[in-house]
C-alpha cells in the first residue's frame, strides 16, 4: 500500500508539474518565425512607458528584421537597447529594425534588446495578456501576448529602472 500511495503521490507530482511547465511557457510560430515566452512587468498607475520581452527564432535560411511593434494598449512601441557606455546606462532606439539570422536567435531581454510601450493607455498589471503584433520584414506579422509577470518572477533578470538612466533618444 506504501508503494501505491508512493507512486500516485509522484505520478499526480508529475502532472502537476507538467501543466505548471504549460501554462508558464506559451510559444507563437508562423513559418520559420517562431516567439518563444513574450513576457512584460506590471507598471504602477501613471507611468508612461513598459517593457516586452521575448526570444525571436529564426528557422529559415534567409535573416529577417523585426521592423515595428504595435499594441491596443500604448500609442507607440519602439525597439530599443541598452547600452552600457562611460559607466552610464543608455537606452536608444533600434535604427532600420532588429535582424534575426537564418538559423538563429535574438534574445529581447532586461539589459539589452527590448520593446518600449511608450503613452501607455492604462498600466500593465499582473496576470494580464498584453496583445502585440510583431512586424517583419522578410517574414509575416506574428500577433502575441505579453505575459504580465509579477516583479518577484525570474528573480534572475533584475527590472530595469528606466527613471535613473539617462535616455538619449
Amino acid at each position: 500500500m506504501k508503494k501505491l500511495t508512493t507512486l500516485l503521490f509522484a505520478s499526480s507530482a508529475l502532472i502537476a508539474l507538467a501543466f505548471a511547465n504549460t501554462a508558464m511557457a506559451h510559444e507563437y510560430s508562423h513559418g520559420d518565425i517562431e516567439i518563444d515566452h513574450p513576457w512584460s512587468r506590471p507598471t504602477p498607475p501613471g507611468t508612461p512607458m513598459g517593457v516586452g520581452y521575448l526570444v525571436i527564432r529564426n528557422h529559415g535560411n534567409k535573416d529577417v528584421i523585426l521592423v515595428s511593434a504595435s499594441t491596443p494598449r500604448a500609442d507607440h512601441v519602439s525597439i530599443h537597447e541598452t547600452l552600457m557606455k562611460d559607466g552610464v546606462m543608455r537606452m536608444q532606439p533600434v535604427k532600420n529594425g532588429l535582424a534575426v539570422p537564418a538559423g538563429g536567435a535574438v534574445e529581447l531581454k532586461p539589459h539589452s534588446y527590448h520593446l518600449m510601450l511608450e503613452e501607455l493607455v492604462s498600466p500593465l498589471k499582473e496576470g494580464e495578456l498584453i496583445p502585440v503584433t510583431l512586424e517583419f520584414e522578410g517574414a509575416e506579422a506574428i500577433d502575441v501576448e505579453l505575459s504580465v509577470q509579477s516583479l518577484d518572477a525570474d528573480m534572475e533578470m533584475p527590472e530595469m529602472d528606466h527613471s535613473g538612466h539617462k535616455m538619449d533618444h
